[in-house]
């Protein structure tokens, strides 16, 4: 392996379990070692940091996979698929749901991987030059360890751009049709598309959330924006809602909501196609007003610089969606931007309630689930933000 070395001082982050070395951190940044291939890091007196990909292209120069002198075989891959799946296990029981986030990157010691597992299929996606050279090794893994029947890969992120590697999605195993699980969670089924639908095929991150829909829902007239494939919707719908609209951009996310309503015996939905701004607004337009209604916005920015403009976004998606909450009823609300603070969510959701003369009361706050760990010496790995709250007149 190639040697690298840190500037004076560089180490102390890393140090700390931090996994991320930055281009200018480095004494140099050799061009004669390819993209991704396996380095040895060291401080700038020669002391063992530790082993990872390399990307001279990326502002992440160098990717810790481990800090030993440990080469990124199929020993090593195998170890820590297995050991993150011991952890799933442990927090989601078959009985209770048969999909989950296996590998969440940098959390499970895999930096730019994810794995979703959806019943018996795989979905990965790749974030570093390091991760996409050793996804035939992984697959090659995965099948050893679960004899999945399909394996995706869906590498469409456009922060793929960053590390100079390529967008695209390919079946590695199976077929289309193998792409589309049925998987339960606490009571409700879905019909996946994992080929097709959003990012790895259906969103996980926000399970526990949905589960406080529930209690929130009975006999309630419900809202969900950005409903995606259902998952907020048919929750409210699972907790005594007396009727559904579903708003999302997506034709074919809203007809994947409706086909998952159908599975389950849901009632009373409808769905209504469009940029979920306009589509409020006219809502409002027309006098409409709702018990509970559910914000799940996709992130409004993928990098900081931007993220005054996605804050004045948060705060006028917010504004819209008080405007359209009945006297006593429910707000939730999501944020999965990064780059925006818990902190600064709540600030942009309280500047949107001021001019409306709208109360807010807090009743529920939450993050990422169980199977999306946090890595205590990254808050880079901490994204989602959600919050409900019970709206009332001043």
């Amino acid at each position: 392996m190639h040697e690298l070395y840190l500037k004076p001082g560089e180490h102390r982050r890393l140090f700390k379990g931090h996994l991320w070395s930055f281009s200018n951190e480095l004494q140099s940044l050799p061009r004669d070692i390819a993209a991704g291939e396996t380095v040895q890091l060291f401080t700038y007196d020669k002391k063992l940091v530790g082993t990872g990909f390399y990307n001279p292209q990326s502002l992440i120069a160098v990717r810790l996979l481990s800090r030993k002198r440990e080469l990124p075989n199929e020993i090593f891959f195998r170890r820590k698929i297995e050991e993150a799946n011991t952890l799933r296990k442990k927090i989601y029981p078959l009985h209770e749901t048969n999909a989950y986030r296996l590998v969440h990157g940098e959390s499970d010691g895999l930096p730019g991987l994810i794995i979703d597992r959806f019943d018996n299929a795989c979905v990965i996606q790749s974030f570093s030059a390091g991760m996409d050279l050793h996804l035939p090794l992984i697959c090659d893994v995965l099948t050893s360890i679960f004899q999945p029947s399909s394996i995706i890969i869906r590498n469409e992120s456009v922060l793929r751009e960053l590390e100079g590697i390529p967008l695209y999605k390919k079946i590695v195993l199976g077929s289309e049709t193998d792409a589309q699980p049925i998987i339960y969670d606490t009571g409700i089924r879905y019909k996946t598309h994992l080929f097709e639908g959003h990012k790895t095929g259906f969103f996980l991150d926000q399970r526990e959330n949905r589960r406080m829909i529930r209690k929130l829902a009975a006999n309630a007239d419900t809202l969900d924006v950005f409903s995606s494939d259902g998952g907020f919707g048919l929750n409210a719908l699972h907790g005594g809602a007396s009727a559904l609209t579903m708003v999302d951009v997506s034709v074919d996310a809203l007809a994947r909501a409706e086909e998952n309503a159908r599975l389950n015996n849901f009632g009373n939905c409808c769905a209504l196609q469009g940029d979920a701004f306009d589509v409020m607004k006219n809502l409002i337009k027309e006098g409409k007003s709702y018990d509970l209604v559910i914000l799940d916005p996709p992130s409004f920015t993928k990098s900081r610089k931007n993220l005054p403009t996605a804050l004045q976004a948060y705060k006028k998606l917010n504004k819209l969606g008080l405007q359209l909450v009945k006297d006593g009823g429910f707000l939730a609300t999501a944020s999965c931007s990064r780059h925006a603070s818990e902190s600064d969510f709540l600030h942009a959701i309280q500047q949107a309630s001021q001019p409306l003369g709208k109360h807010l009361r807090m009743i529920c706050k939450n993050s990422q689930p169980a199977d999306h760990p946090v890595l205590l010496s990254m808050p880079e790995t901490s994204y989602l933000k959600f919050a409900c709250f019970y709206v009332t007149n001043t």
